[in-house]
């Protein structure tokens, strides 16, 4: 049965990182990690298993802490067309973010139309009375 920081350290084989490396890549402190890594200190600081965790969002926290299931997060299969449906999706919503906006321009367009149609029948009216 494999420990934590045997996990740890399939962690950064698969990542293909060196342990220095690891360290930079996640934010934690080298000295600290290799200190785990080669075993002066045993218990695990929460906060290299957290770093580790927001660092790489495919590795499974439950294969970390608890070595069930595969390292890896199994990414959700999305259905046949799911991808297509999502992109007829968001362009309904940019046509209709389109008509809304078209909508107000055309209404403005309008009063603006009336306004000056006012104005034109006034001007006319004075040079009929003048």
């Amino acid at each position: 049965m494999d420990t934590l920081i045997d996990r740890i350290k399939m962690i950064i084989e698969a990542k293909g990182y060196s342990p220095r490396a690891f360290a930079i890549a996640i934010g934690f402190n080298y000295s600290t990690l290799n200190n785990y890594l080669t075993g002066r200190r045993s218990t695990i600081d929460s906060e290299l298993i957290e770093k580790a965790l927001t660092s790489f969002d495919d590795i499974s926290a439950e294969w970390l802490l608890r070595g069930k299931g595969d390292i890896l997060i199994q990414k959700e299969e999305t259905e046949p067309g799911m991808d297509k449906l999502k992109s007829i999706v968001y362009t309904i919503a940019n046509l209709q973010d389109e008509i809304n906006e078209k909508t107000v321009l055309t209404q403005r367009l309008l009063e603006e139309n009336q306004k000056l149609k006012g104005e034109l029948a006034m001007l006319k009216n004075e040079r009929n009375v003048g």
